[in-house]
């Protein structure tokens, strides 16, 4: 029997008098249309390799190992280490890991390029993506499953209120787009959110030309810190920056900007403008 099954599901939880652990995010997927999306949606192929995160007790894990040539699946709750072994003890494409995600070195697991497919645990959503996008790791796709609201936030459009510094930092690295959304009644046990899975096709370069990325970075923080702000305020009261308020109005100017507009409608290429405009002028 599939894992993916609501009563397989609750018979692995009794029999290894399993109890979930809220502060690990743990909510089981038990729905095959669902695993089934999200294995298309990462356009799987027999020469594919993947790192999967938080597996579980296994339900997309073995969905992924049906179809991709190895998966390397990191699991933090030791508890889940022999239970995943057992479940999956059919596939010899299969890897178990007992590790963290936020510190674990993704590339002495698996060699070339792969792909990251998850249901990622929600509560550490937004640093696991961070990571994987800024740490030089060998990822050519991200397909994970996340809270609906975040998923809102990292497609987002300058102009409205999703729109932020989650935004610009997953559009500097990624073209991303929501696949789909996940109702609650698909997991064990139920979330009190709706979830959607997005995927990140992680870019060779950046999608703006700048000439200091960390620079671009506190830019972007210093104009979000308090985004009801007009954007010649936030620059001029951010202390890391150290901008005079003549030197804010004439790097404003030279990039276009209107100092009376507000973070959330100055798009990523005005951002890149704005950042390049400082860094001549120090």
């Amino acid at each position: 029997m599939e894992i993916a099954n609501r009563e397989q599901t609750k018979e692995i939880l009794r029999d290894n008098n399993l109890n979930l652990k809220k502060s690990l995010g743990q909510n089981f997927l038990v729905d095959n249309d669902i695993l089934d999306k999200i294995v298309a949606a990462a356009n799987l192929g027999s020469e594919d390799k993947v790192v999967e995160i938080g597996p579980g007790i296994g339900a997309l894990t073995e969905r992924l190992a049906q179809v991709a040539k190895k998966v390397v699946a990191v699991e933090l709750d030791d508890r889940l280490i022999p239970i995943l072994k057992k479940s999956l003890a059919g596939y010899d494409n299969v890897e178990i890991v007992h590790g963290d995600a936020l510190e674990i070195d993704f590339n002495q697991l698996i060699t070339g390029e792969y792909k990251v497919v998850a249901n990622l645990p929600y509560y550490i959503t937004t640093p696991i993506i961070m990571r994987l996008l800024e740490e030089n790791f060998n990822v050519e796709e991200i397909v994970v499953m996340v809270q609906k609201e975040v998923a809102e936030r990292i497609v987002a459009k300058p102009g409205g209120k999703d729109y932020g510094v989650l935004s610009i930092g997953v559009q500097y690295h990624t073209r991303p787009r929501i696949a789909f959304d996940v109702p609650p009644s698909v997991f064990i046990p139920q979330p009190r959110v709706d979830s959607a899975v997005i995927v990140l096709d992680v870019v060779d370069q950046p999608v703006v030309d700048i000439l200091d990325k960390e620079l671009f970075f506190t830019v972007v923080k210093a104009a979000f810190h308090q985004r009801r702000k007009m954007v010649r305020n936030s620059l001029k009261t951010a202390p890391y920056l150290n901008l005079e308020k003549d030197e804010v109005a004439q790097v404003l100017d030279e990039a276009g900007i209107d100092s009376r507009r507000r973070a959330e409608k100055i798009s990523i290429e005005k951002f890149a403008n704005l950042t390049n405009c400082i860094y001549n002028l120090k």
